[in-house]
């Protein structure tokens, strides 16, 4: 049998990717709703749709400062336009002359009603007096006091905001599973909605695992390996939308491995380890959580058909049966196991829809290789393209997916049947948050 052929036959004993994804989320439900107060509603998702219980705006008002008044009054003025300098031209339309009755602010209160050939000065937001259906700008008049010529008539409701206009009663503010943001926020609260229910950020849980692993600030030694995994891992579960806590190294300690888990279910709704996933003799974390403990959880580990990375752990841990994701020690291979599997899983949680990152499809600037048999997830850069479309350049993979990643905004998706993608082809890419 050639190399080709037993590559093959070792990628077909590997679980497709989209069938263990499956099997991952139907175990899963988003977290109990709660009801919020608005100000804290912010980075969660909506359990339910948000319906507005009042109009928005709640009255007709003014939308700028000026002169509120009866467009009828005004047919006399010049039109707008006529006379791009606003000013009075000799010989031109004369101004119209109104009797200015009152002053309105955003706080006035008592209704108050138009009479032909009267006008009220209004600021922006005052409520509109009755009869009135144009506002006219302050600079198309001599801005008198008791009386006002007005250069230039408005189109009729020009300046004008009227009850409902914006958002009416009943009308759906934000869908179920939308992601709570300051602009919704204010929407809520001018439509007059102080609580809201979402389903609150999942907390999760970080632990890297390994006797080798030391803690940042220091190179790795012959023996240590320095632990980045679980820092970037809980910046990851923060971009995902999650309360995310980072506990850092767990020694391969069988007992202690599984009392430290055990513990963190009291506080978390996910966790996530890294290390220990392989059959290696040094490979501590799959041979504590594999066992079959009553009362204490298990995790069953899968060889996937991914790369970088293959073998992701899934199960519960604890009396609680908290979920716990195990990825890959190998930190490329970590954050594309988090990106596959723990990003989506943490959206799940959360309620919200979709549970997977956009994607689109780009021209390939270069050609690329690939394994063949396993679904490849490399590093990406994309980009917009004037008139249309996305091309993407393919970033550093395979041992080097770490630093590929560091200046990635995509991730080009490679499938099981590709071994080579030529220039020019159209290829899938995941997008990446761009937080800048």
């Amino acid at each position: 049998m050639t190399a080709t052929a037993d590559a093959e036959a070792a990628a077909n004993e590997l679980k497709p990717l989209a069938e263990y994804l499956g099997s991952v989320l139907r175990r899963l439900r988003p977290l109990p709703p709660l009801d919020l107060d608005l100000t804290q509603a912010h980075g969660n998702t909506l359990a339910t749709d948000v319906l507005a219980p009042h109009p928005y705006p709640a009255f007709d008002q003014a939308a700028i400062d000026g002169y509120a008044a009866r467009w009828e009054d005004l047919g006399g003025a010049g039109r707008v336009g006529s006379h791009p300098s606003f000013g009075r031209v000799e010989g031109g339309p004369r101004p119209v002359r109104l009797n200015v009755v009152g002053d309105l602010g955003a706080s006035s209160w008592r209704p108050v009603r138009l009479s032909p050939g009267t006008c009220f000065s209004v600021a922006a937001g005052a409520p509109l007096p009755i009869g009135a259906d144009v506002v006219v700008p302050v600079h198309w008049t001599d801005q008198g006091m008791a009386a006002v010529e007005i250069l230039h008539a408005p189109k009729r409701g020009s300046g004008v905001r009227r009850a409902g206009e914006e958002v009416g009663v009943g009308q759906v503010l934000a869908p179920k599973g939308a992601y709570v943001t300051p602009a919704m926020v204010a929407t809520f609260a001018a439509s007059g909605i102080g609580h809201v229910v979402v389903r609150p950020s999942p907390r999760v849980v970080v632990v890297a695992t390994g006797d080798e692993l030391v803690d940042v600030g220091r190179p790795s030694q012959p023996g240590q390996v320095v632990d980045a995994n679980s820092h970037a891992l809980t910046a990851a579960a923060v971009e995902a939308g999650a309360l995310a806590y980072r506990i850092g190294i767990c020694d391969d300690d069988p007992e202690g491995l599984r009392g430290l888990l055990e513990d963190q279910t009291l506080r978390a709704d996910l966790i996530i380890t890294t290390g220990g996933t392989g059959t290696g003799p040094g490979d501590m974390l799959r041979r504590v959580l594999s066992r079959r403990d009553p009362g204490r959880g298990v995790v069953e580990f899968t060889d996937v058909a991914l790369c970088p990375g293959s073998t992701l752990g899934f199960g519960t841990v604890g009396g609680e049966e908290v979920p716990v994701i195990c990825l890959p020690g190998e930190p490329g291979a970590a954050l594309i196991g988090f990106e596959v599997l723990a990003h989506p899983v943490i959206q799940l949680l959360a309620g919200a829809e979709p549970v997977f990152r956009p994607s689109v499809k780009a021209h390939l600037l270069e050609t690329i290789s690939s394994p063949g048999g396993l679904r490849e997830f490399r590093p990406a850069f994309v980009t917009e393209r004037r008139g249309g479309g996305h091309t993407v350049q393919p970033l550093a993979g395979g041992p080097y997916t770490l630093s590929g990643l560091a200046e990635a905004n995509g991730l080009l998706v490679l499938g099981e049947r590709v071994t080579t993608a030529a220039a020019g082809s159209t290829v899938d890419v995941l997008l990446l948050d761009r937080r800048r």
